[in-house]
Formats: C-alpha cells, structure tokens, sequence
C-alpha cells in the first residue's frame, strides 16, 4: 500500500486531521444549544469552515511553490493542534462560568474559522508532496491514498467523538490535539522535502491571494474542465452528506445513533475504495475513464438513495447499500480528478492543488445550503439534484475529458 515512508506519514497525518474534522460533527450541535445559539448560527459554524478553505487554500498552495512544501504542512499540522485546543478551552471556559453563553458562541464560530484557514495547507500541500514524488502512472493511486485517509479519519471520527463525550464535550478535542502532536512530530522527523530549491518560485513574489478573476482564468485555461468536475463532485458529495441525516430522520425516523453507523460504513467504503481499488483501476484504465465511469456510477447512486425502502426506526439493507454503493462510486472521483489536475501541473503542483482545494471547497459551500433549501421544498430534491449533475459531468466529459494512454 506504502511504497515510502512519505506517503505512510502524509496517511496518517490526513487520518489525524480528517479524525480532528470528523469529531467535532457530533458535538457542535451539543455546543451551540448550550450557548443558547440557533439553527443559523449552526449554519454559520458549518459555512464557514468551507469559506475560510476556500479561501485559503490558494494561499497555502502558492506558499509551498516559493518555500516547500514540509514548512506548510508543518504549519497546518500545528494549526491543527491550536484550533482543537481552542476548541477545547472554548467549551471549558463556558462550563465554568468564565465566559457568556453568547461569548463562548462568538468564540466558537472563530475556533472554526481558525480550523478552517490552517488546516487548509494540509490537504494541498500533501497532494502536491505525492504529485512531486509519484510517476505519472502512480499518480491516481498516490491521490487514492489521500482520499483513503480521509474516509478513515471520518468514519472514525464521529464515533471517537460521541465516544469521548461521556467524559465531557471539551474530551475530544484535547484527544485530537494530541493525536495531531504525535502527527507533527512523525511529519518532521520523517518526511521529507520533495521540491528542490532551485524548483521553488522567486522568493521575492508575493503569495497568491485568491480571487474570483483567479477562478474565472482558471476555468478557461487548460485544466478548467477538472476544476469544474472538481466542484461538480464536492457539491455532489457535500450535498449528500448535508442533509443525510436530517433525510433519514424524517424518512426513515433513524436515532443520531443509527445515522452515525451508516455514515460509518460509508466512511469505511471510502476508505476501502480510494486506498484499494483507485490505483489498480487507473493503472489499468487510465484516470480519465476512471472519472467518466464513477460519475456515471454515482447517477445510479444518487437514485436508488432516493427509491431505498425501511421500516421505521430500522436499518433496512437497502439503505446501508444504496448509500454504501453511492459512496464507491463517487469515491473514485476526487484521486482521479486530482491526478489529472497534478500532472499537467508541472512544477506549480501546490498552486494546482491549491487551486484545486479551492474548487472543492467552493463545492463544500454551496452543497450544504442548496440541500438544506431543496429538503425543505420535498425530501428527494437533494438527491435527484446530485444525480441530474453526475448525469451532467459524465456527458461533458465525452466533449472535454478526452481519453488517455493508462500507461502514461
């Protein structure tokens, strides 16, 4: 699974960060009704995590072009540790009376915009480590690996998270920080630098600050469909993760408990298939057909979500299955996309893969609101929305996805 020890510490520093992500979605709702806050302040905490990516990520990139790549994901791997940290005594804090209800609340919005902004040089940098250090035939299998830690971190996440919370909700937190020291510490001590200075951009250039010309140039360039598909399927995605369980609650009457072991399994799918299957499948068919057929597969995902039967209150085979199957389709997707973005990146593989994070997080953004309206308006609208743009994104492929040589 590991060819060098770059890629085993980049898994589990993914893990790590993705667990830190993956924790915090039990207990934020616990959180915001302590603080006295409401369902927009809930949207808030959620938004803004994805703007402050969004954001970010191009500038975390472009760092990484002018300084290395092991400096910024140093950084956000201490980022990491701060904001959990922050997490932690925000919640602390507010149980023993030291801070106001609507404080604490303020507080936490900023912990997650904290989050959002450092652990956005994770993600980029690690991807643009594996295009550095990957031939161009191993690279969807390097950028499946990616894909896998992150389906580990958060099928173990919230599990972890409910877990720790009978000690106290601030128990996670500090977990997760101190799994993000140990990470930090294997990242420095054992991975090592993939761009060469003389590779490195001019010193004397300013870090790129993303703009929405930026994004616009970018469509139009060369890798302006795969930052399109890149969106396409974070919205994809982010729109199913938004509302499962909001969705299975009115249709099915599902506990938190019984959401949490479906999203569990679909973790676990995740993980299985971007770590397992992805390179195999792109060594054997290229990334290109790999793209074009998951996101044909991911039509059917989307619709059989929406024809599952259950009893209520019961987790029926046709929802593990239909959701399970969604996510082995769509899961194939990012380490695809990704792979083609790193390799007509060139050198300039962090702001690629910066640009890239930005496209997704955008995704990230925009999925969950659109979900949250369209449930409101009828239950299947999520889902029928997702497969009607799977349906798009696998027919613009055949005019701007041309084939490629699964040997290169």
């Amino acid at each position: 699974m590991f060819k060098n020890k770059n890629l085993a510490v980049l898994f589990f520093t993914l893990v790590v960060v993705m667990l830190g992500f993956g924790i915090v979605i039990p207990i934020l709702p616990f959180y915001v009704e302590r603080f006295g806050g409401s369902g927009s302040d809930m949207g808030m905490l959620m938004a803004i995590y994805s703007v402050m990516q969004f954001v970010f990520s191009p500038i975390w990139g472009s760092l990484s072009d002018r300084y290395g790549r092991k400096p910024i994901l140093l950084a956000g791997i201490l980022g990491n540790v701060a904001s959990q940290v922050f997490y932690g005594l925000v919640g602390d804090l507010a149980n023993a009376g030291m801070v106001a209800p609507q404080t604490a609340l303020f507080l936490l919005i900023a912990a997650r915009g904290l989050a959002g902004i450092l652990s956005s040089a994770t993600l980029p940098t690690a991807m643009a480590i594996i295009g550095d250090s990957t031939s161009s035939r191993e690279r969807g299998g390097g950028m499946g690996l990616v894909g896998a830690a992150m389906g580990v971190g958060m099928a173990l996440g919230p599990g972890v998270g409910g877990m720790m919370s009978n000690v106290s909700l601030s128990a996670p937190f500090y977990f997760a920080a101190a799994v993000s020291i140990a990470a930090l510490l294997l990242t420095w001590g054992l991975v090592s630098e993939s761009l060469p200075k003389e590779k490195r951009g001019e010193t004397s250039s300013k870090p790129r600050r993303l703009q929405m010309k930026d994004m616009r140039n970018a469509l139009f360039g060369p890798t302006g469909f795969l930052f399109f598909l890149a969106f396409l399927h974070s919205f994809a995605l982010a729109n199913f993760e938004g509302v499962f369980g909001m969705y299975t609650q009115l249709r099915y009457d599902y506990s938190a408990a019984q959401v949490g072991v479906v999203l569990t399994v679909v973790g676990l799918v995740s993980a299985l298939a971007q770590g397992a299957l992805t390179g195999p499948a792109t060594r054997k068919w290229g990334d290109s057909f790999v793209v074009k057929a998951s996101l044909f597969a991911s039509v059917f995902g989307f619709l059989l979500m929406v024809s599952a039967k259950s009893e209520p209150g019961k987790i029926a085979a046709p929802v593990m299955s239909s959701a399970g199957f969604f996510m082995l389709a769509n899961s194939m997707i990012r380490p695809g996309v990704s792979a083609l973005i790193s390799k007509r990146g060139g050198e300039n593989q962090g702001s690629a893969m910066g640009m890239n994070n930005a496209f997704m997080s955008l995704g990230r953004i925009i999925g969950p609101l659109w979900a949250g309206y369209a449930l409101d308006w009828n239950l299947n609208y999520p889902y029928l929305t997702g497969a009607l743009l799977m349906g798009l994104g696998f027919a613009l492929c055949f005019f701007f996805l041309p084939p490629e040589n699964a040997e290169n």
